[in-house]
């Protein structure tokens, strides 16, 4: 066959201190994808970190900026979290990406490995459903200096210290103040991480497609102090007024520590994940899936 995707670089989920088993079976399962790929005609690297924690040989590795140049699809074999870190990295770079699931929720690795030759080898064809999905910038400025800076796929998240109390928070959008929070923390959150932190916190789910942010307090002290869906065309900012040892956290993969007066900033990004699905791939399915909808209830 001659597969529309020649050059496939496959990414794999690994921890640095994770067990033989782990590591193994990380292995096993890259080997079988990438020997799938081969045997559909496409050409197989591997991601240089990947290939150093899994210890596979064999395949050419490529730095994550390489992929990015010179790779026609990547493709994910984890989780949301591996997918979360990966996505930020080659979004600059337009490279689409395929995720085939091996965690446990999979709301954007949405191929179970367990059956992905069913779906796989059609997509390698040309048979996709592609979506794009948004991304936030987030700079916390401290003395009028960006001393700290992030990209999220999910959400930007001010939390309070471990040990301390709640923390008070300014928060402006597009320079108009909104309100002084006093909760555990604040969530600004994408569609994608909408099924994420934001959801457990009490947000609500926003479909891909909507051009928005949903901006949900952790745990307020004001209980009228409601999630908000904001337009992703906005400038959110958090200023720090009190409380002791709050952070930020960026996707739940990068964290910054806070001062008082520090300013946490928000914006839109120029760039997008591009994720390619399965043909017959819905947003709903996955919810009602993921989300355990209907159970217990009669369907026909």
């Amino acid at each position: 066959m001659n597969p529309k995707f020649q050059l496939v670089a496959l990414i794999c989920k690994y921890q640095t201190q994770a067990s033989v088993s782990s590591i193994a079976n990380s292995r096993s399962a890259v080997e079988a994808v990438a020997h799938y790929l081969h045997d559909q005609g496409c050409e197989v690297v591997l991601e240089h970190e990947t290939a150093l924690n899994i210890g596979l040989s064999g395949y050419q590795h490529l730095t994550v900026p390489q992929i990015g140049e010179q790779c026609d699809l990547g493709l994910v074999v984890g989780g949301d979290g591996t997918m979360l870190g990966i996505g930020r990295q080659l979004a600059a770079y337009g490279v689409p990406l395929i995720g085939i699931n091996q965690g446990r929720l999979g709301f954007i690795t949405d191929i179970p490995y367990g059956s992905f030759t069913a779906s796989l080898g059609n997509m390698l064809r040309g048979e996709y459903i592609e979506e794009h999905r948004s991304l936030i910038n987030a700079c916390v400025m401290r003395g009028g200096h960006c001393v700290f800076k992030a990209m999220a796929m999910n959400d930007v998240v001010v939390n309070r210290g471990a040990t301390a109390g709640m923390v008070e928070l300014r928060v402006e959008v597009d320079g108009h103040f909104v309100a002084n929070q006093r909760a555990d923390g604040l969530i600004i959150a994408t569609p994608t991480g909408s099924t994420a932190y934001a959801l457990s916190s009490g947000g609500p789910l926003l479909h891909p497609s909507i051009p928005g942010w949903v901006m949900v307090p952790i745990a307020p002290h004001n209980l009228s102090n409601r999630p908000i869906v904001l337009a992703n065309t906005s400038h959110v900012a958090i200023e720090i007024v009190a409380g002791r040892d709050a952070s930020a956290s960026f996707d739940m993969q990068s964290l910054a520590s806070l001062m008082h007066g520090d300013r946490i900033e928000v914006t839109r990004s120029s760039h997008h994940v591009r994720f390619l699905h399965p043909q017959g791939w819905s947003y709903y399915d996955t919810l009602r899936e993921k989300l355990h909808w209907n159970e217990g209830v009669a369907t026909t």
